[in-house]
């Protein structure tokens, strides 16, 4: 879905579950100037708020969270809010806000997430370097029903998502989801390049503002070119009452992990951390 086409103002992207094919997780890219403000309602979704540009404060239930956010997605680590199902927001504050969204039954509270407790994780090695913001999983927010969200920054000429895996079925070790990539790509020219295969079929360029929707099959790699660091936000949920992210790497390349064993992470990881880029 190139930047523009699923656009829905004041959304830049809208991206909801509305039949067969897409039931279960959705994505919207909010953009605000000036201070303006924003209401809207949850419905039968749990989100999360996530500034990608800009900061906001966002209300529900009698709750307020002022979310400090960030210049950029490779500037820092961004703190963000979890809001319920059935329930009525206001967000307000200048920039552009990823709300990310999934299907879900019972109604939580609505939290505040610090951006110091977000668990960075180094995956991969050498060239199959990545760093990945886990804010919205299970093990780094466990206070959410279906929604599972992490971000992922890729330095340019590295290869993530790697190797390619999935998760469409539901037995040991694998579970099924539905997964959103939203991309953003540094450098006013840049470009990346995303693979699904094995259901839909794609290999396409990606830049700012574009999403990949994946409802079924292998998807990987995902190419930061040389000079251009890359950044992508999933959302990804499912039918499954557990929470659980466990994915199947493709046998024709799953070996490729075995070779990572002697290797240490890109040197330019971390990109990001809560206190900024390092």
């Amino acid at each position: 879905m190139p930047a523009g086409s699923a656009a829905a103002p004041p959304y830049a992207v809208e991206i909801m579950p509305d039949g067969a094919d897409w039931k279960h997780c959705g994505l919207r890219v909010l953009e605000l100037r000036d201070g303006a403000g924003h209401v809207f309602a949850t419905g039968a979704f749990e989100m999360i708020v996530l500034p990608l540009a800009g900061s906001c404060t966002v209300e529900c239930d009698g709750e307020r969270f002022e979310l400090a956010g960030r210049r950029d997605v490779f500037s820092r680590v961004t703190d963000f809010a979890y809001v319920p199902r059935d329930a009525r927001v206001v967000i307000r504050g200048s920039g552009r806000f990823a709300l990310a969204a999934a299907r879900c039954e019972r109604r939580l509270p609505p939290r505040y997430g610090p951006a110091e407790d977000v668990p960075v994780e180094l995956r991969g090695a050498g060239p199959a370097s990545r760093q990945v913001n886990n804010f919205g999983t299970p093990d780094g927010f466990p206070f959410a029903e279906r929604l599972i969200a992490c971000e992922v920054l890729t330095p340019g000429g590295c290869w993530s998502s790697y190797p390619p895996h999935k998760h469409d079925e539901e037995r040991p070790g694998e579970s099924v989801l539905e997964e959103i990539y939203y991309f953003e790509v540094a450098g006013e020219s840049g470009m990346a390049y995303q693979r699904v295969y094995g259901g839909p079929d794609l290999l396409a360029e990606v830049r700012t503002g574009d999403a990949v929707l994946v409802p079924s099959g292998w998807h990987g790699p995902s190419m930061a070119v040389p000079g251009h660091d890359l950044y992508y936000l999933n959302v990804m949920a499912g039918p499954s009452p557990e929470r659980a992210w466990r994915v199947r790497d493709d046998p024709a390349h799953a070996w490729i992990r075995d070779t990572w064993t002697d290797l240490p992470a890109d040197p330019r990881l971390p990109l990001t951390s809560p206190e900024g880029r390092s």
